[in-house]
């Protein structure tokens, strides 16, 4: 039986981070003089971190070990993406929230390994 989301501290860092990189593609696509104001990859990165959000909810509440192994895959390939292109589009909190997204997503993995195991 899966943990509840609120002893599960890898899903919370994850949720920060991502949170943290909606907030930092937000000021990126709307404030004047950024480089990147109204461009479609400043557009892309808020929407991939959207759904960063909803797939970090959808993996809080995964209850299957395969169901959670999928949703750590997605969202490590949108984690690298989002921090590629936020990497191009020189949105370095973008990348620093992404990173904050992969440390949470290890610290899921590996703090859920060991509570698996018991019954």
């Amino acid at each position: 039986m899966s943990k509840p989301s609120a002893a599960r501290p890898g899903v919370l860092v994850l949720f920060i981070g991502t949170l943290m990189s909606l907030v930092a593609a937000l000021y990126g696509y709307f404030a004047p003089l950024t480089g990147v104001n109204g461009t479609l990859g400043a557009l892309l990165t808020i929407v991939v971190s959207v759904l960063l959000v909803v797939f970090g909810l959808a993996l809080a509440r995964a209850g299957s070990r395969g169901g959670r192994v999928a949703w750590r895959c997605v969202i490590f390939v949108a984690l690298a993406g989002n921090a590629f292109a936020g990497a191009l589009l020189h949105e370095w909190w973008l990348c620093l929230g992404m990173l904050v997204g992969v440390v949470g997503l290890v610290i899921d993995c590996f703090g859920s390994a060991g509570a698996e195991g018991r019954v």
